[in-house]
């Protein structure tokens, strides 16, 4: 449903959907989901740009009116998954397949990706002749924090092995304009599974495999929230990667 009051608002100033992102800070396509999907911005954004406009802000977003901290579920929850391995693989080859501007990866190894869809690589390469940013973060096999996984799950040298193996699926892609294939060796708190504006969020569990461990699938809603918070924290991590050499 769309915010008919924030339209006129906005038409009777001479508004435009970039002229108002810019003012309140936040992105054009943000504005154009207030205004044509109805959808609420954070308080903090829709007070700027309220201000902006000279309008109450519960004129413009009645829901506000509801206290947010009062929603016992974030409105960017799809999914919540008890285990990683009851997300049936079809789910990221879907995500992935639909993509048309980013794919982020963030594991240690994830090697069950390419075991049951053999034609991963061959779908990110289809990807990136489409203009699609693909980005490949694999765990550091020489990392400490990658061997001390290792003993927190039991697992020893079984994920270093993993990681090694990762590398091996994916160096084929080495120099493929759009992909882009790095090692990092961060504390790895959360398996990372971007597309666009979803997200699979694989929490790792002290002293559990990470196919053992809860997911939770997030599709972007508004500025600031849970999905940004996990795109903002890969790029973060990005750029202390390592670029992988062909």
């Amino acid at each position: 449903m769309s915010n008919e009051r924030l339209r006129a608002v906005m038409a009777s100033g001479g508004w435009t959907h970039g002229r108002l992102a810019e003012s309140a800070g936040v992105d054009p396509k943000s504005v154009e989901r207030w205004v044509n999907l109805g959808r609420t911005p954070r308080r903090a954004t829709a007070l700027k740009a309220a201000e902006t406009l000279g309008e109450d802000v519960h004129a413009l977003w009645p829901a506000l009116r509801q206290a947010r901290a009062a929603r016992a579920v974030s409105p960017e929850l799809v999914a919540l998954y008890d285990q990683r391995a009851d997300v049936p693989v079809s789910t990221y080859v879907n995500l992935f397949a639909q993509v048309r501007d980013h794919i982020d990866v963030l594991v240690y190894a994830a090697v069950f990706l390419h075991e049951a869809y053999p034609r991963l690589n061959d779908l990110l390469r289809e990807r990136a002749a489409e203009g699609c940013a693909v980005r490949i973060a694999l765990g550091d096999a020489h990392s400490e924090n990658v061997q001390q996984r290792g003993r927190e799950e039991k697992f020893g040298h079984g994920i270093e092995s993993r990681c090694r193996l990762a590398l091996m699926h994916y160096r084929p892609l080495l120099g493929v304009p759009g992909i882009e294939l790095r090692t990092h060796s961060t504390t790895l708190y959360n398996s990372l599974y971007r597309a666009d504006d979803q997200v699979l969020v694989n929490a790792h569990v002290w002293g559990v495999n990470a196919y053992g461990a809860p997911v939770w699938h997030l599709r972007r809603i508004s500025d600031g929230g849970m999905f940004d918070m996990y795109a903002d924290s890969f790029g973060a991590m990005w750029d202390t990667a390592t670029p992988v050499e062909g």
